[in-house]
């Protein structure tokens, strides 16, 4: 009876519209029955041309690369043509529905199931509605460019109040000026904590809003919006100036709640972070995030890649140039929090340690360059998939790797050459296509890198090793130049390679991939397989593998008896030195910096905004 009451009473609202000859594409959202996790949903297509409407739900989402087929959420779909009479609704693909005879308008009427809050899906329940667009609006991809208002009909008895980069209207209603804008447009509605601050930028004066729903105290976000405001300005530093955001504000969206789950994901005027780590036990962990997302406001918002313009909302999205978008981004996202004095130079030099190994020990390195693990975005992120894949062998993150690559080319470029950095280069990237909003190809940035250096050898040099192949420089030399050491963690210590052992049951079980080229692999043992005993040494729990370990040598050849897929077998297996690698500030190896060792440190991560 609710739905009926609903219906009916909107359906006068839309008739009324179209009296003025109104062109928008019109929403709106409820949550009655938000307990459940349900939202109903009506979409008013007016003035429509053909016959039959076409009518999609997004199989992708902006800042995400894989399919993700919302439409499993989609159900109870019903038309009505501008008289309230319900129309035959086909549907002719898993995502696609089909409206016909209708007389020029429709109003299309579903509900929507999200219980997943995070950067992609829809979170409903009666603490909040948390709205990624493309995970909860169907779309007519004939009307994309129409204007699109929505209205949102909060739960009044749960004090919920909208936060979005949508531009508010005076009837309550938001809009947005085409479906590509609607659909990047995520939206929280809570009873939110939130703090602003204006910013001045180029003579103009931008609100920054930071939106917070979590069980914390308003002291915890008064600190957590003062790191914010510090990195919101390191940033600005590094560009030079802010991007014009649409209607002169940036909102962060933030979600720390156990029932949510870890994500960030970037828009073109805000960004989605949520995580279950509460602000008063891990806000150094969460913040973060918060810096990697604020700076794609600038590094894939708007200084984007051609690969993925227009954004497809039917397809994935491949791009050979993520390394840059994602992966440069990593690179700045803790740099930003050392200058903004949230970390140490102490914290962040180690804080490389995990990506540097992971990067530099990855056997990964063999299949793919960075241009081709970009492209196996759609497969990894947040992909999924039931079979088992040999990713950990043939997959490096762009994320880490450009990670690594922005790191080289920022000391090559304070070390080799007069007043070059990588954030001069970000600022030419910034005003070439960003600010223009011109798309970039890889070899553009080739180009770009020539001209900013004025020396075609070096950009040729890294572009070419680095970027189309697999290559990467001597980095313990390359990171001593600013003070930084790098140097075997273990030492003397032998390792069968970096797999997970489970000792369970009296068993030694293979818990993880076998990465190739190592011990493990050379002498055929696979995941999943059990170790019996190596060199004679029963092995059934951690105490004996650790009593083993004490005891042997790199080099060291020993018996290996395991149990594989039901067939016992016995292998001699070479022991090699543990290749984990430690990364310190040179003078915590108890060596001295040079003066230009120190200067060049200072300059690389000290603050930029001051």
């Amino acid at each position: 009876m609710k739905k009926t009451i609903f219906y009916g009473f909107s359906l006068l609202i839309f008739i009324s519209h179209l009296a003025f000859g109104q062109n928008e594409v019109i929403y709106e959202i409820s949550f009655e029955n938000a307990v459940h996790h349900e939202a109903e949903i009506s979409i008013d297509f007016p003035n429509l041309e053909n016959k039959v409407l076409e009518v999609h739900m997004s199989r992708s989402s902006p800042g995400r690369y894989a399919l993700h087929e919302f439409a499993k959420n989609v159900y109870n779909v019903h038309a009505y043509n501008s008289q309230g009479i319900e129309l035959e609704v086909y549907r002719s693909t898993p995502h696609q529905w089909e409206v016909v005879g209708h007389d020029g308008t429709v109003r299309l009427t579903y509900t929507l199931f999200g219980d997943h809050a995070d950067g992609t899906y829809v979170g409903i329940d009666e603490t909040h509605a948390h709205l990624n667009m493309p995970a909860t609006f169907m779309f007519a991809p004939a009307l994309e460019n129409r204007p699109v208002k929505v209205k949102f009909n909060v739960r009044k008895d749960l004090n919920w109040k909208v936060a979005t980069q949508l531009k508010p209207l005076e009837d309550g209603s938001y809009f947005a000026r085409d479906l590509q804008y609607f659909m990047d447009s995520p939206t929280e509605i809570s009873d939110y904590q939130q703090r602003s601050w204006t910013v001045n930028s180029q003579g103009k004066d931008y609100t920054f809003n930071l939106v917070l729903h979590h069980q914390g105290t308003s002291e915890e976000l008064d600190r957590y919006t003062e790191w914010t405001k510090a990195i919101v300005n390191e940033q600005k530093a590094v560009f030079g100036e802010f991007p014009d955001f649409d209607y002169g504000t940036y909102t962060f969206l933030v979600d720390y709640l156990p029932w949510v789950f870890g994500d960030g994901m970037e828009h073109r005027n805000s960004t989605i972070v949520t995580g279950t780590r509460p602000l008063n036990t891990s806000a150094k962990r969460n913040v973060g995030t918060m810096s990697h997302e604020f700076f794609h406001a600038w590094n894939m918002e708007r200084l984007r890649a051609e690969s993925l313009e227009p954004f497809d909302f039917d397809s994935q999205n491949m791009s050979g140039e993520l390394w840059f978008g994602e992966g440069f981004t990593s690179y700045y996202d803790d740099l930003i929090l050392c200058r903004a004095g949230i970390l140490s130079q102490e914290e962040y030099v180690n804080g490389l340690t995990g990506t540097l190994n992971y990067v530099l020990n990855s056997p990964g390195r063999q299949f793919f360059s960075p241009v081709e693990m970009s492209y196996q975005a759609p497969f990894v992120d947040a992909a999924r998939s039931v079979d088992e894949v040999n990713r950990s062998n043939t997959f490096i993150s762009y994320y880490s790797y450009g990670s690594v690559l922005g790191l080289v080319l920022d000391i090559k470029l304070r070390t080799e050459f007069k007043d070059k950095s990588l954030d001069g280069f970000m600022q030419l990237a910034w005003e070439r296509f960003g600010k223009p909003e011109r798309e970039y190809t890889v070899r553009a940035l080739s180009q770009l890198l020539e001209e900013y250096t004025a020396d075609k050898n070096f950009s040729q040099n890294f572009f070419n090793r680095y970027v189309w192949k697999s290559e990467l420089p001597n980095m313990v030399e390359l990171l001593a130049r600013v003070g930084v050491s790098l140097s075997k963690a273990n030492p003397g210590i032998a390792s069968m390679g970096n797999t997970r052992l489970d000792f369970k049951d009296g068993k030694t079980k293979v818990a993880s991939t076998v990465f190739i080229g190592s011990p493990l692999y050379k002498a055929g043992i696979e995941k999943g397989d059990v170790l019996q005993s190596i060199d004679g040494i029963a092995l059934s729990t951690s105490k004996e593998f650790k009593s083993f370990k004490e005891k042997a040598k790199p080099g060291q050849s020993v018996e290996v008896k395991f149990l594989q897929r039901g067939k016992e077998k016995t292998v001699q297996m070479v022991l090699e030195e543990d290749n984990w690698l430690q990364v310190n500030l040179i003078e915590n190896d108890a060596k001295k910096p040079s003066k230009k060792e120190r200067k060049a440190r200072e300059a690389w991560l000290g603050s930029k905004a001051k």
